[in-house]
């Protein structure tokens, strides 16, 4: 019955409470807009907009057009992008990292995954190293990785400070080296935690090599060790150590996105932007 141009004018005039920034917002004349309004309360029978030479107010029916306005806009703008996106079609090669994927991640591709049906989604989840080599051989299209703040490349979605972790009934020597639980080189967080210590001054002992973060999480919970977890994901049977056994502050770590400019843009892009909108 009401015509989504129109009532986007008439939100425009709402918002802006003036004709001529309605018609400066929307990129038409203000003539247009005034017409654009008369012809909304055409279709409504009401009167919507008083207007008189020192104001731009909604009258009572003009208030109850705006509510409903936003209402049909915001389920119209809704059903077009499910629709287009309906349409996009084609194969999406997509890694993440492992501890990367215990956050909101699979959240987010359940939900893309409904969004883009015909879209076919392959998905590999490794560690940070493994995924951006097979990002550069062509092997994927998009990757979800763990990088040094220092690296130019990719999209940061957030930036987390690396922390010392382990379970609480761990008990440390503070005189003993510190026993490690890390990732198999290369590996960001190993060689983080490895030279932050030696910087400081404090010896150090691998406990346990592990290949993937359950590996990591089963040696902290039996407590043979501290590993190195960016703050926000720390599960919660574990605990942060830094100030308990006085160890060494560490530096920060990015989550990017990197994609191959070889794959096609669309499908990466309206992954990259769901994953970056979540997780602010």
């Amino acid at each position: 019955m009401f015509d989504p141009v129109l009532l986007r004018t008439f939100v425009a005039v709402a918002d802006t409470a003036s004709f001529t920034r309605a018609a400066e917002l929307l990129g038409i004349s203000q003539p247009t807009v005034s017409q654009q309004v008369r012809k909304l309360e055409a279709a409504a029978g009401r009167i919507l907009v008083a207007r008189d030479t020192r104001a731009v107010r909604l009258t009572d029916n003009g208030d109850a057009m705006l509510g409903f306005a936003r209402t049909i806009l915001a389920a119209h703008d809704e059903a077009a992008a499910y629709f287009v996106g309906s349409a996009m079609r084609g194969r999406l090669r997509f890694g993440a990292a492992d501890d990367l994927a215990l956050t909101h991640l699979p959240q987010v591709l359940r939900d893309f995954r409904q969004l883009y049906p015909q879209i076919n989604l392959e998905l590999t989840v490794g560690q940070s190293g493994q995924l951006s080599r097979r990002l550069a051989a062509g092997q994927l299209d998009l990757v979800y990785v763990k990088q040094d703040p220092g690296h130019q490349e990719g999209r940061v979605v957030r930036r987390e400070r690396l922390v010392w972790v382990a379970h609480r009934s761990l008990r440390l020597d503070p005189d003993a080296p510190v026993p490690l639980i890390v990732y198999q080189a290369p590996s960001f967080s190993r060689d983080t935690a490895i030279r932050t210590l030696e910087e400081a001054g404090r010896t150090w002992r691998i406990t346990c090599n592990v290949r993937e973060v359950n590996g990591a999480l089963a040696a902290l919970r039996a407590g043979i060790g501290i590993g190195v977890f960016p703050r926000v994901l720390i599960p919660e049977d574990l605990v942060e150590v830094t100030g308990a056994f006085d160890l060494p502050r560490m530096g920060e770590v990015d989550f990017t996105l990197l994609s191959n400019p070889r794959s096609a843009r669309e499908p990466a892009e309206a992954l990259a932007n769901a994953i970056h909108a979540t997780a602010r």
